[in-house]
């Protein structure tokens, strides 16, 4: 790990959320995911379910996290287990948790080597009547590739067909929504990482440079503040390229004339930052690209307003369709007649802003959490609304990142970043020079 180790008052937290929801004689079992091959003996780097992560803190491969509130044991009421250690496998691999650091990371007193689960979990089941499973139940879920969780589930559905199955997921989205306040420090730690990133590029982008370059001063100065890395894949995208949503290529050359959007943000302790921000590659907007720019960062000041407790996600984009409406038709990219004529299920803003405005943040980029609910304070959103132009190779996309309040508008963590015309023109001249 790179990063600091973590208060267990966190994960002691999460799991009384959790076991607040279940219901009586219930136990709950968590799966860490498998390290993933690509081929021959190479493997995909470790990323740790972020369910068990939320509940555990535990951050390794071959663990399982039991939760058993009415066991006849209070012992085995929390039980955690990991990898067996030892000389080898510290020379091999570097060292893995033992039992004493295993309870310092998670506030779980109970710990096993995870070749004693089998003995420990059937003992268990002798004295409930439900399961809760872990399945992914993220709305863009690929269920494509099998899980741990997934063999885990079988192998239960197959052991203990007399036992009820309950779903741990809308426990998790509802709790992982929610976040405490040391998720927030620790997403605002991976937001200040960003903004250095952001910093270093604005003295870095000039015509000629390659968007992979780009990518590569990110990565470095991300790394050198002690994240993995990005918390999803890079978009750095120049010209026509930002009209692409998804655009990860990252491998053209950036013009004299044309806009970069950097779609970009650095993980931090599992927490993602996720950051829009579009910057001249000559350091000065033209009038055209300006009035596009500041039409969506009206709208993303707007917007943010708006996430307040009690407005359901679906009302929220509505709200801000309607605003994105307006600076369409001051853009003359829409009129009156477009907007009579318009299909109800595909508004006509919707030909050059496609996608919606805000998500969950957290844990994962595209975070858990419940969509047809009001929004609660504590709750971690983006607001990203964008305009794309094909037909004049212009796409710009702001974002931020915001933390919903008891009252009055969000906590941006990103407030520091810049964002402004003027002052993004400014620092890209004051470093030219």
């Amino acid at each position: 790990m790179k990063y600091d180790r973590i208060n267990k008052d966190l994960y002691i937290h999460n799991r009384k959320r959790f076991i607040s929801a279940m219901a009586p004689n219930s136990l709950a079992v968590f799966n860490s995911n498998d390290i993933y091959p690509i081929s021959a003996d190479s493997t995909m780097p470790f990323q740790q379910h972020r369910d068990i992560l939320h509940l555990s803190g535990v951050d390794q491969e071959e663990s399982i996290l039991v939760i058993c509130p009415e066991a006849s044991d209070p012992a085995l009421r929390e039980v955690l287990f990991v990898r067996e250690t030892n000389e080898h496998i510290a020379v091999w691999e570097g060292a893995k948790l033992d039992k004493q650091e295993a309870f310092e990371v998670s506030g779980i007193r109970s710990v096993y080597w995870i070749a004693d689960f089998d003995r420990v979990f059937k003992q268990l089941m002798t004295q409930v009547e439900s399961i809760y499973l872990n399945t992914n139940e993220h709305l863009r879920a690929d269920a494509t590739v099998e899980t741990r969780e997934d063999r885990f589930i079988k192998k239960v559905k197959a052991d203990f067909p007399s036992h009820n199955v309950r779903r741990s997921a809308p426990i998790m989205h509802n709790i992982r929504a929610i976040k405490h306040d040391i998720e927030i420090d620790l997403m605002q730690h991976a937001c200040d990482i960003t903004k250095s990133g952001i910093q270093r590029l604005l003295g870095f982008v000039k015509p000629g440079v390659w968007e992979y370059e780009i990518e590569a001063e990110l990565i470095h100065e991300f790394m050198r503040l002690r994240s993995k890395g990005f918390a999803y894949t890079p978009i750095v995208a120049s010209g026509a390229n930002a009209c692409v949503l998804h655009y990860i290529e990252n491998n053209a050359q950036c013009l004299d004339g044309d806009v970069i959007l950097l779609d970009v943000g650095a993980e931090y302790a599992n927490y993602a930052s996720d950051l829009t921000r579009c910057i001249p590659v000559n350091g000065r907007f033209t009038e055209r690209q300006k009035a596009v720019y500041n039409s969506v960062l009206h709208v993303k000041n707007e917007a943010q307003k708006l996430l307040r407790p009690g407005i359901t996600l679906a009302d929220y984009h509505k709200e801000v369709g309607k605003i994105m409406e307006s600076q369409l038709i001051n853009l003359k990219l829409i009129d009156s007649t477009d907007i009579k004529n318009q299909d109800p299920n595909w508004p006509a803003y919707k030909k050059y802003f496609m996608h919606g405005t805000s998500h969950y943040i957290g844990l994962d980029t595209h975070d858990v959490g419940p969509w047809n609910a009001p929004i609660e304070a504590g709750m971690a959103f983006t607001c990203e609304p964008g305009i794309y132009i094909p037909a004049e190779e212009l796409g710009i996309r702001l974002e931020d990142d915001l933390i919903v309040q008891t009252s009055g508008a969000p906590f941006n963590m990103m407030g520091a970043i810049p964002i402004e015309v003027d002052e993004i023109e400014e620092i890209m001249h004051q470093r030219a020079i």
